[in-house]
């Protein structure tokens, strides 16, 4: 399937998901979907619904994450700003991007938290702003991973830190699942 395809059918799958996050999708979604990754029950009760209940990421990074007071944080491809919000908590501010203007919409302000509708390849930040970057869950769905590090390596730090999360398989798939359009996700 050709990258442009792949973007497409990811942008339009992520955004069904924000628009109706209780119907079925390829992949898990919301609050019990959190839970399972290690997200508090009692944390989550605390933000914001409509974050919560899109969820889409692939781990609990904004909880490892080692963010000080002061840090600006990166939160690439942050869906409906469940990570954003948490890393908020500890962060002088947080910018968050994704590429699902539909995602963004669940995704309300809050303190110190910026979102905005960019693609990872194309930043819309300035060189060596970045103290900690999260990026949960994109790499394998956006063909475009080189330009997504490069990116990454322009807007971090010096002594920046980048905590990235990503599905991996097990196992290699079989020939007739790697052929097979509905295994993108995979």
């Amino acid at each position: 399937m050709p990258a442009t395809d792949i973007r497409g059918k990811v942008r339009e799958a992520y955004s069904a998901a924000a628009a109706e996050p209780e119907a079925g999708h390829p992949f898990p979604v919301g609050r019990a979907f959190a839970e399972s990754l290690g997200y508090p029950a009692e944390l989550l009760r605390r933000l914001p619904p409509s974050s919560v209940e899109a969820f889409a990421g692939v781990s609990n990074i904004s909880m490892i994450a080692d963010i000080a007071p002061g840090d600006t944080v990166l939160d690439l491809g942050c869906g409906a700003g469940l990570d954003a919000f948490i890393a908020a908590r500890g962060a002088g501010r947080v910018v968050a991007l994704d590429f699902s203007e539909t995602m963004l919409r669940r995704a309300r302000g809050g303190p110190n938290v910026v979102f905005c509708c960019a693609e990872a390849e194309q930043l819309p930040l300035a060189d060596a702003t970045i103290d900690v970057a999260l990026v949960n869950g994109i790499f394998n769905l956006n063909p475009s991973r080189d330009a997504i590090f490069r990116e990454l390596s322009r807007v971090l730090r010096p002594d920046g830190t980048v905590y990235a999360a990503e599905l991996i398989l097990s196992r290699p798939l079989a020939p007739e699942e790697q052929a097979s359009e509905a295994n993108w996700f995979a």
